[in-house]
């Protein structure tokens, strides 16, 4: 059995596993006794499974997935919202906390407005989402600022089990929240703070690709941190939606 080397990038049709040890994942298919790439992108391993991190593309809506939207319209009975993705969302009424009358849709979430919200259901044609959550983290989003990124490199700023998006963080002392459809919310105490997180997002998407990616965060972190912003307790938590 061969394989190729983790965080190697393969173009469609690429031949990334031989043999039997591993399974096809994501953006990989089976074909006799390999695997092969369907996607640009980068390989990961875990456990029994290979998959691909596509590098390019649209957001492909996933049940469970976390994102950020902007209210496009208001209905009688819910609201469209744009989440980036191959057709607009539509958040019920009846999937929102508490009991809200028509008339006061729009002062609880008005054209334009941000939204942190959860795909609930995901159709042929359409996508509903929920603003319900027993960790009360969906909302409107009101400070702070966004940042959009390939929806395809949001798991390279996640890092594996959080560990990039909590070096951020830990790094720039801001609650950060990230949407699977590729915008990114950053509050802080101050705008500095929230620059230096943005800058570090946008040198991990741009290094995507590159070995040994967190290394070279934590130095480009030490080399270019103002020294205004101070380090934060490693106490505090960072939200990190998925």
């Amino acid at each position: 059995m061969t394989t190729k080397t983790k965080k190697e990038v393969v173009i469609p049709g690429e031949i990334i596993s031989k043999g039997s040890d591993f399974l096809p994942g994501d953006w990989t298919m089976k074909q006799g006794d390999n695997i092969i790439a369907t996607r640009l992108g980068i390989i990961e391993k875990y456990e029994k499974l290979i998959k691909i991190i596509p590098i390019t593309g649209v957001y492909i809506p996933r049940r469970g997935n976390t994102i950020i939207g902007e209210i496009k319209d208001i209905t009688m009975n819910g609201w469209m919202v744009d989440i980036g993705g191959p057709y607009s969302a539509f958040l019920p009424l009846r999937e929102c906390p508490g009991f809200i009358e028509q008339n006061e849709m729009e002062n609880v979430y008005g054209i334009g407005e941000l939204i942190v919200t959860r795909i609930f259901d995901v159709k042929r044609t359409s996508i509903d989402l929920t603003m319900k959550s027993r960790e009360r983290e969906l909302g409107m989003i009101q400070d702070g600022m966004i940042v959009r990124v390939n929806p395809h490199r949001v798991p390279r700023v996640i890092g594996k089990e959080g560990s990039m998006i909590n070096l951020i963080k830990d790094a720039s002392n801001c609650y950060i929240t990230v949407g699977q459809n590729g915008l990114i919310w950053i509050n802080g105490e101050n705008l500095e703070n929230q620059a230096f997180a943005k800058r570090i997002i946008e040198y991990i998407v741009e290094n995507t690709i590159t070995e040994g990616l967190t290394e070279n965060v934590e130095k480009w972190i030490v080399e270019n941190k103002p020294s205004s912003i101070k380090t934060i307790s490693k106490e505090k938590k960072i939200e990190v939606k998925e």
